[in-house]
C-alpha cells in the first residue's frame, strides 16, 4: 500500500533516511526521494547511492518546520521506537494539516528469543526493553511501545491505521549482522543493570552460526481518512 503511494511523479520524503535504506526496499517506483537526515556524512553517502535523490540536512527535533510542499508520502525506517511520544504527536499533526500518509517501517517492539535457548535471554531482553524507553536526546523514546503508540496518535488525527509484523529472522547465513546485533543488545542490557548481559554476550558470539534470533518489529501505514476513497 505505502509503495502504491510512492509512484512516479510523486515527492516521498524519509526522515532519519541515512544512506536511504527505505528508498532501497522500495525499489524502483519512479518517484523522487528527498532524504532527510541531521547527519550530512550519511547523506553524501545517500547522494552517491541515489544520484537523483533531494538531500535535506535537518534537525529532526524541528519536525513542525518539516518542508512538505509537493510531497505525496512521508517514510521512516527504524526511528519511532527512537522518538518521544510528544515528537509522534507533532509528527502526525503535521501530516493531518497537509493531508499525507505515513509509514513507519521497522519499530521494535520488544519480542526477541533465539533458538537455541539461553538461561540469561529472559533478563536480557527485559534490561535492553528497559534500556530502549530512555533519552535519546530528544526526550523518553517510546521504544518497545512504538508501534501501538503511534497507531493510537495517528487514529486519533484522523487517519485510518494498518499494523504488520516484519520480524528479523537470522540464521547462520546472517551470522556477522546476528553478531554485531548481539554486541549493541548485550551493550544496552549491561547499561540497563543486566549483571549478565556480557557473559551472555561471549556465550551467544561463540555459537551465533548456530542459532536462530528473531527481532521482533512491527511496520505501520496510516492514510488520512477518505484518501483514495
Amino acid at each position: 500500500q505505502a509503495v502504491a503511494c510512492a509512484g512516479p511523479g510523486t515527492t516521498v520524503v524519509d526522515l532519519g533516511s541515512g544512506t536511504g535504506s527505505t528508498a532501497r526496499t522500495f525499489g524502483d517506483t519512479g518517484c523522487t526521494w528527498r532524504f532527510v537526515d541531521g547527519d550530512k556524512a550519511l547523506l553524501d553517502i545517500a547522494q552517491q547511492r541515489h544520484p537523483g535523490a533531494e538531500q535535506v540536512v535537518f534537525d529532526l527535533r524541528h519536525i513542525d518546520e518539516l518542508p512538505l510542499d509537493g510531497v505525496r508520502l512521508v517514510t521512516a525506517s527504524a526511528l519511532l521506537d527512537l522518538m518521544p511520544r510528544e515528537w509522534v504527536t507533532a509528527l502526525a499533526r503535521r501530516l493531518q494539516a497537509a493531508g499525507i500518509p505515513f509509514y513507519g517501517a521497522l519499530n521494535y517492539n520488544g519480542v526477541m528469543r533465539w533458538s537455541p535457548e539461553h538461561i540469561a535471554d529472559a533478563g536480557v531482553t527485559e534490561a535492553f526493553n528497559a534500556h530502549q524507553l530512555t533519552d535519546k536526546g530528544i526526550g523518553p523514546a517510546l521504544g518497545p511501545t512504538s508501534a501501538d503508540v503511534t497507531a493510537d496518535i495517528f487514529a486519533k488525527h484522523g487517519f485510518d491505521v494498518h499494523l504488520g509484523d516484519s520480524p528479523w529472522e537470522l540464521n547462520g547465513s546472517a551470522a556477522q549482522l546476528h553478531d554485531e546485533l548481539l554486541v549493541g543488545i548485550g551493550n544496552a542490557a549491561a547499561e540497563a543493570g543486566c549483571a549478565l548481559a556480557q557473559a551472555w554476550v561471549t556465550d551467544r558470539r561463540a555459537t551465533v552460526s548456530d542459532t536462530v534470533g528473531y527481532i521482533g518489529h512491527t511496520d505501520i501505514f496510516a492514510v488520512p481518512h477518505g484518501m483514495g476513497e
